[in-house]
């Protein structure tokens, strides 16, 4: 996919150069057609190609972080609590009598 980008960048490229050297053309001229023909297409056409590609590094990260989770929520709490009091959010308030 990047060898075709490439190239029709060079393509782009060239008729940039061709419009800025020709008499009856200008620079301006290259820069919108370096832009409208260019950076824009391939931008998009490039975003659209690398959806999927970004959908399973979204997926992997986050198949790491839940296993991050559960790897965090399986140990026991490091003071006196047990496992399950850790998991059901932690021991009840304690109340002073009056």
């Amino acid at each position: 996919m990047y060898l075709i980008v490439i190239g029709w960048m060079y393509v782009v490229l060239m008729m940039s150069v061709a419009e800025a050297m020709n008499t009856t053309g200008s620079v301006l001229g290259a820069i919108v057609t370096f832009f409208l023909y260019g950076l824009v297409p391939v931008a998009i056409i490039v975003y659209v190609m690398r959806t999927p590609q970004r959908r399973r590094e979204r997926r992997a990260q986050e198949a790491a972080q839940d296993a991050a989770r559960a790897a965090a929520s399986a140990q026991p709490d490091a003071g006196r609590e047990t496992a399950g009091a850790a998991e059901a959010g932690g021991v009840a308030p304690v109340r002073k009598e009056p």
